[in-house]
């Protein structure tokens, strides 16, 4: 898209904002909005403000799990137009013009808007990269997680406006055009979701039926599992492993933590693809005192709580280390099971883990190690544990080829997303043009 820019231009003498067009002006973030705070909303729906989308209904998305306070009644109400901001995290872009009435959480700002101005081309504007920027130059603190924005400093911000008929032009033209790369982004979602149910597919059938389709069955006697090829054995998994778990030492004694040398891992480690370092470490102390298991290779690492995706991930342990009770670590016992092939059947557990765990019999949200102890394995021949391992290998390759290139696909689009927003709300391309072209075409 060739998209032309304004005749002429100057410097704003903002080094995060430079140069808007001539014919815009620029004013102070206070004489657009004033800070307000209307507390004892406690019936009003619960809203989020996400770096991605703005203002949303909390209810709307599954991947939030900050958990509110038991008390409503320090909540904000927001009504729809009404600026919510993020104070520790504005300078990522977590905020947003509301479309809808609610409450947020008493740490944010809640701001009346004290003018006319477009609210979709506010919104955008905003929660652009130039202004990102601009947030983090009024953001103080002792680390860049826990800066907060400075309020005073925020009423000086300045904020470029165009003319009204300008903003809505703008607004209009950003609607279209970032619907079209969100619905590309969708897509390519939409693809590394089916991907990764293929790979999980194949892991299911290679580990519960074998890489031999004309083998002869048996039943497992495992409804689940149904049938499996009849040389191979079942049976809980505590036949063949030892599970456990760890603890957390108290974090404020410095006897457990200060100068420690043993490696400590909390459940986040589930997420590499081998778990071969960690960030933190405890003292022979912590290990003497505290209930600390000492895990030696070859084992596999499970999540086993919380709300997240976590819960449930498995990871193969490439260092002697200690755990928390956030993870527990299974242990083969005898070398009839493969620790590669064990890898692959945990993860083809996935789903069953994660839906236990979260039934009546089980504590909310939480995997205990005699669940685990008790899940059936199947244990074909080592033999062909090791075929199943390495024909997996070759197929995942693929898979995540795949993957890869849709999920480089998806950086491409949201940063030209970004882009393309930064240019219209600052002036770097004129967009008028494009919008009565627009709709021209549709009233025609």
């Amino acid at each position: 898209m060739s998209v032309p820019a304004y005749p002429a231009y100057r410097d704003t003498g903002v080094q995060w904002l430079q140069a808007i067009p001539n014919s815009w002006r620029t004013v102070p973030f206070w004489s657009l909005f004033r800070r307000i705070k209307r507390v004892g909303h406690q019936g009003e729906e619960l809203l989020s403000v996400y770096r991605d989308y703005g203002v949303i209904r909390k209810a709307d998305r599954d991947d939030n799990f900050n958990n509110p306070s038991e008390d409503l009644g320090t909540y904000q109400l927001v009504e729809p137009g009404n600026l919510a901001m993020n104070k520790m995290k504005a300078w990522q872009g977590s905020l947003g013009i509301s479309p809808h009435r609610g409450i947020v959480s008493p740490a944010y700002f809640v701001y009346q808007p004290q003018s006319r101005e477009h609210p979709e081309f506010l919104h955008y504007l905003l929660r652009s990269p130039p202004y990102a920027a601009g947030f983090m130059t009024v953001s103080k603190g002792i680390r860049v997680n826990q800066w907060d924005i400075d309020p005073d400093y925020l009423d000086q911000i300045p904020v470029c406006l165009p003319s009204l008929a300008e903003q809505a032009a703008i607004a209009s033209f950003l609607d279209r055009e970032t619907a079209k790369i969100d619905g590309l982004v969708a897509e390519q979602r939409r693809l590394i979701a089916l991907l990764k149910e293929k790979r999980q597919a194949v892991i299911s059938h290679a580990v519960t039926k074998g890489l031999n389709p004309n083998a002869e069955m048996k039943p497992s006697g495992i409804e689940r599992l149904g049938e499996i090829p009849s040389h191979w054995e079942v049976a809980p998994l505590k036949y063949w492993a030892k599970i456990g778990n760890g603890s957390t030492p108290k974090k404020d004694d410095a006897r457990f933590w200060a100068n420690g040398t043993f490696p400590w891992l909390n459940s986040s480690v589930v997420n590499m693809d081998e778990v071969d370092a960690s960030e933190n470490f405890v003292t022979e102390l912590a290990l003497a005192e505290c209930h600390l298991p000492i895990v030696a290779l070859p084992a596999i690492l499970m999540a086993i709580t919380g709300q997240g995706k976590t819960r449930g991930m498995v990871a193969p342990l490439a260092l002697t280390a200690t755990i928390s009770q956030h993870l527990a670590f299974i242990k083969p016992t005898e070398t009839r099971l493969q620790t590669t092939f064990l890898l692959r059947w945990l993860e083809s557990q996935y789903v069953k883990i994660r839906s236990d765990s979260e039934g009546a019999g089980s504590t909310k949200g939480a995997v205990t190690c005699d669940e685990i102890a008790r899940m059936h394995v199947v244990l074909p021949p080592v033999g062909e544990q090791l075929a199943i391992c390495q024909h997996f290998e070759a197929i995942a390759t693929g898979f995540q080829r795949l993957e890869d290139l849709a999920e480089a696909s998806v950086l491409l689009l949201q940063e030209r997303r970004a882009a393309l927003i930064s240019a219209a709300v600052t002036g770097k391309i004129d967009v008028r043009g494009l919008v009565d072209a627009v709709g021209a075409m549709e009233a025609a």
